[in-house]
């Protein structure tokens, strides 16, 4: 029996050793392009050119950082990409509680097949829409304009999608003992229905929010002046002909990814509860 239990314990501290050297392996393959990058953005022109592939610590200097910022006017690429993203994100939030909440509680004629159509537009790829959406915008007179940027990417399938199946959790009977003290539609999604999705909301509010700081074919399709250039757009400026200064666009990259770094971290346990929320029934 000594003997099982030691032979046990011993393919137990195995598998624990092989999952730890699997997690260490893929954190790698993760994290080493985000680290060279760093490397070479904190690198002089100079030193780039002598040694590009170079991923030691070697003459840090913040110079590259302060030049991409300067040329780029980050600053104002940033407050663009800032204002666009956190109005994207309360726009998708809203309009995938209203139509989740009318998919999962209303009775209404072709409720099925309108949802297979709903669901079937992910199967579309972005690429595929761009012409078309340019041309509306452009119809509305919504080129190079902050509306251009926002209203088309207001409501997504897939957060209607998510919120809806958190709501089909939610007990009929509940909404049916609400319906009977009187309480309508509207205070039911704000009161009962909105708190018991609360984390799935912080995950597709991240999702949302990640997506459209980090979206380019579409403002690039519609925005051609300065004023309303985003930040992954506005990194073009930073392409220049002076050869000693080609790592002035990683530098740029490295500034345009600090708010991404900064709202995972804060946001990583709603992330991870939105994912699961809601898997139990579908």
């Amino acid at each position: 029996m000594a003997a099982d239990t030691g032979a046990t314990e011993r393919l137990h501290g195995a598998r624990k050793v092989g999952r730890y050297a699997l997690l260490i392996f893929i954190a790698f393959l993760v994290l080493f392009p985000i680290y060279a990058t760093l490397m070479q953005a904190l690198k002089s022109g100079p030193d780039a050119i002598k040694n590009p592939q170079s991923i030691l610590p070697i003459n840090f200097t913040l110079d590259t950082l302060r030049a991409a910022w300067r040329i780029g006017d980050l600053g104002r690429l940033l407050l663009n990409s800032l204002f666009v993203a956190v109005l994207v994100t309360i726009g998708v939030i809203i309009t995938s509680l209203l139509a989740a909440y009318a998919f999962a509680f209303l009775d209404f004629p072709g409720k099925g097949p309108i949802f297979v159509c709903f669901l079937a537009t992910l199967l579309v790829p972005v690429e595929l829409t761009v012409v078309v959406n340019q041309r509306t915008v452009d119809s509305f007179g919504w080129i190079n304009s902050y509306q251009g940027l926002i209203v088309p990417l207001l409501a997504t399938t897939f957060g209607i999608f998510l919120v809806r199946q958190v709501f089909l959790t939610v007990p009929k009977e509940l909404r049916e003992a609400a319906a009977l003290d009187g309480v309508g539609h509207f205070r039911f999604l704000l009161e009962v229905a909105t708190p018991l999705c609360r984390p799935t909301l912080g995950a597709l509010a991240l999702f949302t929010f990640l997506g459209t700081w980090n979206q380019y074919l579409w403002p690039s399709a519609i925005i051609t002046d300065d004023a309303h250039r985003t930040i992954q757009i506005g990194l073009e400026r930073l392409k220049t002909g002076d050869f000693d200064k080609f790592n002035l666009v990683t530098a740029g990259t490295v500034i345009a990814a600090l708010p991404i770094f900064a709202v995972l971290i804060a946001f990583q346990r709603q992330l991870v509860r939105g994912l699961t929320a809601g898997a139990v029934k579908g």
